[in-house]
């Protein structure tokens, strides 16, 4: 999230949270995720491992921060603006709204979690774990009257797919470029329409 509109002290916070998720992906790289501890990342950080309890539940939850946060940012968009009875265009506007909303460096600290993530059989299953969790909050605020849960959960997938999809190309690239990553999910959103005339009848 980004720091407009914020008081002094949540401004403070914010920066402390921002510092911390780059200490800890710099570690976790540096060293290994299994092999860098607790101890180290609060003291690099200055803080105490009560302050970072209070912004992070686990070594996975820092890691896992930046793609966590764009997630929380399109929740809430989905749900201050519900998509309508063909929901696709208004969960992608809702990702896009997400991207534009992070802050400043978001996107150096996103392609160094998703680098992280993919060579840590831990993350992955706690990244999993969470997209589940997210599509379980989804469905919950945003079933469009007449569909059912299951259409939705069905159209969520490929949405998730696409945008799998988009970021594994960007991240290819390994630069950290928000305009670039965004494009990707253009193009890969795109080809959704065309999947309808391959289903066929089962």
């Amino acid at each position: 999230m980004t720091d407009t509109g914020l008081t002094l002290r949540e401004r403070k916070k914010l920066r402390t949270r921002h510092a911390l998720v780059d200490e800890a992906l710099r570690l976790f790289t540096e060293k290994g995720f299994a092999a860098a501890t607790l101890d180290e990342l609060v003291d690099a950080v200055e803080i105490s491992q009560r302050t970072f309890f209070r912004m992070f539940a686990s070594k996975e939850d820092v890691a896992l921060a930046p793609e966590k946060e764009l997630w929380a940012a399109y929740l809430a968009h989905v749900g201050q603006h519900p998509p309508g009875p063909s929901p696709l265009p208004g969960h992608v506007a809702a990702l896009h709204a997400a991207l534009d909303a992070m802050a400043d460096g978001w996107e150096t600290r996103f392609l160094a979690s998703r680098a992280l993530c993919d060579r840590t059989p831990v993350l992955v299953a706690h990244s999993l774990r969470h997209c589940a969790d997210v599509t379980d909050r989804v469905v919950a605020v945003s079933l469009p009257p007449g569909r059912s849960e299951l259409e939705l959960r069905l159209l969520l997938e490929l949405f998730l797919t696409a945008w799998r999809w988009a970021l594994a190309r960007w991240s290819e690239s390994g630069t950290p470029d928000r305009a670039a990553l965004k494009a990707r999910t253009r193009e890969s959103f795109a080809t959704l329409p065309d999947i309808a005339p391959l289903l066929g009848t089962v």
